[in-house]
């Protein structure tokens, strides 16, 4: 199940199975219960998740306005990848939408798995730029559509 839930997940989605053996020896499982913070928007961000069952809310506290939810994530979603790898505090909140359980990496055991091997390294960081490109290019497109309903 583990493998197939990493093959899956757009970061993992081009290694082959003795890879994804290697990432999943340093995967832990987690669960989360329905309304409990998996991480708050300001943390340290020290590993990524993979959902294996359930939802995750991911959000932002808008000063005035309460919670504003930015989308929902399904089983297979890969979160919290970016304070991993630029190491900077968490940007948003991720919050158990049901309850759910998580596949995580912790920073040291990624950086290890990358520094030992460079093929490896490649396919993943190859696949992190198509996934950052395309959520950059969605960001771009809701901007633009945004900027253009706020001219009338």
């Amino acid at each position: 199940m583990k493998l197939e839930l990493l093959k899956n997940a757009a970061i993992f989605a081009d290694l082959g199975d003795e890879e994804l053996e290697k990432v999943a020896e340093i995967c832990k499982e987690q669960s989360f219960k329905f309304g409990q913070n998996i991480f708050k928007e300001g943390e340290k961000g020290n590993r990524l998740y993979i959902i294996s069952t359930g939802d995750i809310r991911i959000s932002r506290d808008v000063p005035g306005s309460g919670e504003e939810a930015l989308t929902v994530l399904k089983p297979g979603a890969c979160f919290g990848e970016m304070a991993v790898f630029d190491r900077s505090e968490r940007s948003t909140d991720a919050i158990a939408n049901t309850d759910c359980t998580l596949i995580t990496i912790s920073r040291p055991d990624f950086e290890m798995l990358l520094d030992f091997d460079r093929d490896l390294a490649f396919k993943i960081l190859w696949s992190i730029i198509k996934l950052l490109s395309e959520r950059l290019r969605i960001t771009n497109d809701n901007l633009r559509s945004f900027l253009a309903m706020s001219m009338f």
